[in-house]
């Protein structure tokens, strides 16, 4: 004959206080596992024994980096924040990015790109920066710039990539004029002025690059009517009149030339 069991629940409070007590042993074991973890990483087994370095390496020594990374890498191999580390390495001068990963067991591995640098940012002030190939601003020692060449470039705040990419538009128009774009300055007002290398200023007016790269090149492609005719050195250009322009030579007032 067959048995019956019958199983009765337990009470509420019981069941509760069970509930409770699982709880609290879930919560202790996880303390405990971090009381553990916080302990392991700070044994000297784990202590952080040499940093790799490799990428652009070409401005900055090892001296240079130890000065400046190595105060501000605090923990071990195992509690070190990489995000912070990276940052540390950021902080040295021409560096533009920094990848920071462990290598076990108790090494980094620094990967570092470094500027490339474009050109020099608001070169009529004191307050000399420069421009990397990105069209970003940064801070660097301007002894360490190998290229004397280098275009001067001027805006508002914010403005430097914008004035990049016109330069990059306007120095390979300019080049028939037998003199490099030397400096672009672009006004609050949002008008551009180029300088060549041999002192030729030259009124953009306003304008995205296309639109101002191709007013310069119907100058610079009717220039040559106007130079045989005058025989004399250039000494300005305003190209903001609407149905031509107008050329300040040596020895000569204003002279008016047409964009057809």
């Amino acid at each position: 004959m067959a048995r019956t069991a019958t199983i009765t629940p337990l009470p509420f409070d019981v069941r509760l206080a069970q509930a409770g007590a699982n709880v609290l042993l879930a919560v202790l074991t996880i303390v405990l596992l971090a009381a553990a973890m916080w302990w392991l990483a700070r044994l000297p087994a784990f202590n952080l024994r040499g940093i790799t370095v490799e990428g652009d390496l070409a401005h900055n020594s090892p001296m240079t980096m130890r000065a400046i990374v190595v105060p501000r890498l605090t923990g071990s191999f195992l509690s070190l924040d990489l995000a912070r580390a990276r940052v540390a390495f950021e902080l040295v001068p021409w560096v533009r990015h920094a990848t920071v990963r462990r290598v076990w067991p108790d090494r980094l591995a620094v990967q570092l790109e470094e500027h490339r640098v474009a050109a020099l940012w608001n070169a009529a002030t004191s307050d000399e920066r420069l421009v990397n190939t990105y069209g970003e601003v940064f801070e660097a020692n301007l002894g360490d710039v190998e290229d004397e060449a280098l275009p001067r470039l001027s805006g508002p705040a914010g403005s430097a990539a914008r004035v990049l990419a016109m330069h990059r538009a306007l120095a390979p128009v300019m080049q028939p004029l037998g003199s490099a774009l030397e400096s672009l300055r672009l006004s609050g007002h949002g008008s551009w002025r180029a300088t060549l290398g041999n002192g030729v200023v030259i009124e953009l007016g306003r304008g995205e690059p296309e639109a101002v790269a191709a007013r310069a090149e119907r100058f610079v492609r009717t220039l040559p009517q106007v130079s045989a005719t005058y025989q004399r050195p250039l000494l300005a250009v305003d190209l903001r009149h609407a149905d031509g322009y107008a050329v300040r030579l040596k020895g000569v007032t204003t002279s008016h030339g047409s964009r057809n």
